[in-house]
């Protein structure tokens, strides 16, 4: 299918530059709206490239922006002296997307990765009923239990972030390294001169904290159709994430897919077989929520057996193929969304 690539720019409330794209399929009119959430420190015109034209290839109108202080949106680089500012300035984009006359009868879905997870939890949680779902790849929206860091470390971080705000003090190892697995995508991402890739800033890591606790406390108020993907390897953020969410949540219509041996990176860092079928099962979620009836879903428990299986069936619920547990070994260190996570320590963030 032919796609149409459009970029623009729009200034938000605070009088800030934000650089926004689209993809578009030319050759008939897109069967829904779907709005990319970066994650920390990437952008959408060249990171997120190969999902816009998957999606638009797919029949989708897929429409991106830069947070401030990221990619070729103006501000401190990978600077967010208010979470909620990402979040506004997204809804008040999307949202001018979705009120155009040729798409107010349109479905309109969320797709956030990493960082964007939680950006895209929060918009549903300002407006419950404005969307129609949301696919969420290894969202930010919980802290690990195993890397929490101790409540007075924060509190001594808190008490000199105003002091500091900026200041890239908060340790961290390479974690491009960590969440891409194809060698090649990675030299690519690397080479990306858009993307953020020093230390990350003291009020940023606080930002990205509170967000995640706020985030953690309100899962139980999420209701909209959602499907979670993570990589069974993820080694920044931890599958148990994905599973609380889904555990939690109150919408009637979820489904949560492992991928065994997938890293963090399941659209832009796997090989290509990998990330094939990763956009195979999202385009599908999709199709299945834009044309015909929509199906609960769940995700069958281990050790499930066929009896338990026919009997949803039988009821017309839709089981998804959930790979089993990884039986490798984790790393006891983790990232979340940029920096190391380290247990007791708040550059465990």
């Amino acid at each position: 299918m032919e796609i149409q690539y459009q970029e623009d720019y729009i200034k938000n409330t605070r009088g800030i530059q934000l650089f926004t794209c689209r993809w578009l399929p030319s050759s008939s009119p897109p069967k829904a709206l779907v709005f990319l959430c970066h994650g920390y420190g990437v952008e959408c015109s060249g990171f997120m490239r190969g999902c816009g034209n998957r999606l638009a290839a797919a029949g989708y109108a897929v429409y991106g922006i830069d947070y401030e202080g990221h990619g070729r949106s103006m501000g401190a680089r990978c600077y967010i002296k208010k979470f909620d500012d990402i979040v506004s300035d997204c809804e008040r984009f999307f949202k001018s997307v979705c009120e155009m006359e040729e798409n107010r009868e349109r479905r309109r879905f969320l797709y956030g990765e990493s960082m964007g997870g939680a950006v895209a939890l929060l918009l549903h949680l300002k407006d419950p009923n404005y969307w129609s779902g949301a696919v969420l790849l290894a969202p930010m929206c919980k802290i690990s239990e195993k890397v929490k860091p101790h409540r007075l470390v924060v509190s001594m971080l808190t008490w000199i972030e105003e002091i500091i705000p900026k200041w890239k003090v908060v340790p961290t190892k390479d974690v491009i390294d960590s969440s891409y697995k194809d060698p090649v995508k990675r030299r690519e991402i690397r080479s990306n001169t858009l993307l953020y890739q020093d230390k990350p800033r003291l009020k940023t890591a606080l930002e990205m904290l509170r967000t995640s606790y706020h985030v953690e406390g309100n899962l139980a108020r999420v209701t909209l159709p959602f499907f979670v993907l993570h990589g069974e390897a993820d080694t920044v953020t931890d599958p148990e994430v994905s599973r609380a969410l889904y555990e939690r949540a109150s919408s009637e219509d979820k489904t949560m897919h492992l991928y065994p041996g997938m890293w963090h990176g399941l659209t832009s860092g796997e090989p290509d077989h990998n990330v094939d079928t990763v956009f195979a099962d999202i385009i599908s979620w999709l199709d299945r929520r834009t044309v015909g009836d929509v199906v609960t879903t769940v995700v069958a428990p281990a050790g499930m057996d066929r009896e338990w299986v026919s009997s949803l069936q039988d009821q017309k619920v839709e089981v998804p193929a959930v790979a089993p547990s990884s039986q490798h070994r984790r790393r006891r260190r983790r990232f979340l969304c940029g920096w190391v996570m380290q247990p007791r320590n708040l550059s465990s963030m």
